[in-house]
């Protein structure tokens, strides 16, 4: 680093003696001078030189003298390093000067090693806080980069960890969830393109304000399907309950919004969420240009092919056993023994549910017609035409009931 040095003085010899003593330093471009000879001129080479490492200037100068510059240099965004030269009995003026910003003081007549060894000094200085503020300005990168993936608490450890904090490729434990919607390419098709952009807009930001405050992983949105972990970047213990607590409130904003948009005539279709746990290759698989942290493996394909069983069992959330397992006391009720597209065996499934469902005669009475069902009993059709009867909305229970009534048998069911 060639170092420029702005040297403010009126005594004409000062720039001649300056360029004799550091002549070495100069041939061998660790330092290059700039000379002004007032206050004025020295703003005037600023402008027309603004990468100007540091300023040595007198107090004592025609039309605008040292202290009045150096006012100057703090008011700018780019502060200059400033060394105050005076007369040793103008203490005063030097007092004056280092309360404003001075970075250090010389006294005249100039020792010239003395001066040499604060212009050294206040290179340091500098190259500290350029250092400084240069990690500051990554960290502030990272941060925003890392806030499109994490929630802020998650992005702010991130990013003030920097360099090993765990975003490389790994092997590692966690929940899946993806979330698609319903008939959105009708809705893309029948939108004017600005309805869309504001309604698909607010549908992403709400999803991923619930995905942060849960501190899950927004792992991927590709137009209006989202892709969410757990676990990863940082341990999560609870990561199971966060999952499925997370989809449940995915779940309850997404039927909140729907019914929003359709109050102003846009039929937006449902949210349909999958959740599934397990091994994963998670990290920064974006090379050295980009960042796409994501995760990759069977356990994510499991959780996407659960969202898409929603669509045949006509529920909204389907989550797998290992999910239910491991989230502690879980709420929810069996969905079936599912055997997904491209696999030979068989993932028991869940519904999970709202405590406030979950807690009703319905969820009670489906269960008892599930194990009906389960244990190949003939008396599962009726306790399901009951439910069915009593609970048209149940699309689950109208789902094996219509099984049932097409000759099916217990609760194994494969998907394509």
């Amino acid at each position: 680093m060639t170092a420029t040095i702005l040297v403010v003085d009126d005594e004409l010899d000062l720039e001649r003696l300056v360029l004799q003593k550091f002549r070495k330093q100069i041939r061998d471009g660790a330092m290059r001078f700039v000379f002004a000879h007032d206050g004025v001129e020295a703003l005037q080479s600023i402008e027309q030189c603004p990468h100007v490492d540091m300023v040595v200037s007198d107090i004592n100068m025609p039309r605008m003298d040292g202290l009045s510059l150096l006012q100057k240099l703090q008011e700018a965004e780019d502060k200059k390093s400033t060394i105050i030269v005076s007369a040793y009995g103008d203490m005063n003026n030097i007092r004056t000067a280092m309360n404003c910003g001075a970075f250090d003081f010389l006294t005249k007549p100039i020792d010239f090693g003395d001066l040499e060894m604060t212009i050294d000094k206040t290179i340091r200085h500098v190259e500290m806080m350029r250092e400084a503020h240069r990690r500051q300005a990554e960290a502030e990168r990272a941060h925003a980069s890392l806030s499109r993936y994490f929630s802020p608490q998650i992005a702010s450890r991130l990013a003030a960890v920097g360099e090993g904090n765990g975003l490389e490729v790994h092997w590692r434990e966690v929940a899946a969830v993806f979330t698609d919607i319903t008939g959105f390419t009708t809705v893309v098709e029948a939108a004017a393109p600005k309805v869309l952009g504001a309604l698909l807009n607010e549908y992403v930001g709400g999803m991923t304000d619930i995905v942060f405050a849960h501190e899950g992983t927004v792992a991927k949105i590709i137009g209006d399907a989202i892709q969410i972990l757990f676990n990863a970047p940082e341990d999560q213990s609870d990561y199971a309950a966060r999952a499925v607590a997370c989809a449940n409130d995915l779940d309850s904003w997404a039927e909140a919004f729907r019914g929003r948009w359709k109050s102003k005539g846009v039929n937006f279709g449902a949210t349909r969420i999958g959740v599934h746990a397990g091994p994963a290759l998670v990290g920064n698989f974006g090379g050295s240009r980009f960042f796409d942290y994501t995760a990759y493996g069977d356990t994510i394909n499991i959780a996407a092919r659960l969202e898409a069983a929603n669509k045949f069992l006509g529920t909204r959330i389907c989550v797998s056993a290992t999910v239910a397992d491991g989230s502690g006391n879980f709420s929810g009720r069996p969905v079936g023994d599912l055997v997904l597209r491209g696999r030979s065996e068989p993932l028991r499934a869940y519904e999970p549910l709202p405590a406030a469902t979950f807690n009703k005669p319905l969820t009670t009475q489906y269960c008892e017609a599930f194990a009906k069902l389960e244990a190949g009993e003939a008396a599962a059709m009726p306790a399901f035409a009951e439910l069915v009867g009593l609970h048209a909305d149940d699309n689950l229970a109208g789902f094996h009931l219509r099984r049932l009534l097409n000759g099916a048998k217990g609760v194994r069911m494969q998907l394509e």
